[in-house]
């Protein structure tokens, strides 16, 4: 039978306030999957024309599948959140690009016809779950030389990078650095990053109970002077901080995606729409670059290029890779198409809970700039991978015609 291919909406994302990783964390004694369970509860309260039922999948990512981001995540997050038995759900591993790779999955499926709503997520504690925790690398992926023993550790990649792109100093990751915490503590002030966070509750066996309402790792009013000596942990005299990089840290993300025909059926709010994906493998030493050739690929997929894309947000795992994008499509490092709400240096990055919050603010972006009609989102992965995905923003005078 000849299948005709739906188009993919985005509907609706929320997340948890990000807090920091470690015994003094905000979720230092708060499940994992308790988190997820809370964002993917918000949705279906925000989305009642939603019948339960018409939920068909439940995608939930987690880089470190042990413990209580184990045991098939997505069907548990399904039950324990309310949704019928009738719901299936899966776990989904891709490291940073976890939430992303959620997405992308359900929306294939959504798109050849094999359901028609899902929920894809992600989650991480990386207190309670360090990235790694308990796995047991293949010894021959060294031995046989397949990879530099600097691959398997993330901040080493970055400071390849720098060293492979001299230009890419300092000074201008640490500049970009400050700029992701601006324009966060600006979007906090303009109320652009609230309506996207679900209020958790928290109890600390020393600390009482307590309400997470915003994101803790933000260091607003830093300066060139505060990141100037800031140790270089993964070399000597190298050129990565935790100034210049995103942190450890806890938290989840969840979002509706559906075919254009169910979420006009059940009144469902469209704010993207999906024009093409695209994940790529690169050399693992250099993993930062991987955004790159994952963009020039989703844009050949999409026939678009770089000068069609009016709003980006890009994960920030290390200033150095973001930089690296820029520079390889002509880019300014201030251009005030490129993260305009800040982003992961400043937010914090927990992981695979990471691709739906850079939707979530692409959305929003959208929302303010009708002009724009095509955005993305862009990743780096570990083990040396890149990750994009290219929206239109349905708010444009074109939405929806041929490019």
């Amino acid at each position: 039978m000849p299948r005709t291919l739906q188009d993919v909406v985005f509907v609706d994302g929320v997340r948890t306030p990000f807090g920091k990783a470690g015994d003094k964390g905000i979720y230092a004694q708060t499940r994992a999957d308790d988190l997820v369970i809370k964002c993917i509860r918000e949705l279906l309260r925000r989305n009642p024309t939603l019948p339960k039922d018409k939920v068909e999948e439940v995608a939930i990512a987690a880089t470190t599948q042990i413990g209580d981001q184990g045991l098939t995540l997505g069907r548990l997050a399904a039950l324990l959140s309310g949704l019928p038995n009738t719901v299936p759900g899966y776990s989904v591993d891709r490291m940073c690009a976890g939430a992303m790779t959620a997405v992308t999955n359900v929306a294939s499926a959504i798109a050849f016809g094999a359901y028609d709503i899902a929920i894809a997520g992600g989650v991480e504690h990386m207190g309670r779950h360090p990235m790694g925790e308990g796995v047991d690398p293949n010894p021959r992926i060294i031995a046989d030389k397949l990879v530099d023993p600097s691959a398997l550790v993330m901040g080493s990649t970055a400071e390849n990078l720098h060293d492979r792109f001299p230009a890419l100093t300092k000074e201008r990751c640490d500049a970009f650095a400050i700029g992701s915490q601006d324009k966060l503590a600006a979007a906090y002030a303009a109320g652009k990053i609230q309506p996207d966070l679900v209020p958790v509750a928290t109890r600390h066996v020393d600390k009482g109970w307590g309400l997470a309402t915003t994101d803790e790792p933000p260091r607003p009013g830093t300066t060139m002077a505060d990141l100037a000596n800031l140790k270089t942990p993964f070399r000597p005299h190298g050129n990565v901080t935790a100034g210049n990089a995103a942190g450890l840290n806890d938290g989840a993300t969840a979002c509706i995606i559906a075919s254009q025909a169910a979420a006009d059926e059940y009144g469902l709010q469209v704010k993207m729409r999906l024009v093409s994906w695209a994940f790529v493998g690169v050399e693992p030493e250099v993993m930062g670059i991987g955004p790159v050739p994952a963009t020039e690929k989703a844009l050949a997929k999409a026939g678009l290029t770089i000068d069609d894309i009016g709003l980006f947000d890009l994960n920030e795992a290390f200033a150095v890779q973001v930089l690296a994008m820029l520079d390889h499509f002509g880019i300014a490092d201030d251009d005030p198409r490129v993260n305009k709400y800040g982003g992961a240096i400043a937010t914090g990055h927990p992981l695979a809970s990471s691709g739906v919050r850079l939707m979530n603010q692409l959305a929003r972006q959208f929302e303010e700039h009708p002009e724009v009609r095509y955005g993305l989102n862009a990743m780096c992965i570990g083990i040396g991978m890149g990750g994009c995905v290219i929206w239109e923003n349905p708010h444009h005078a074109d939405y929806g015609k041929e490019a």
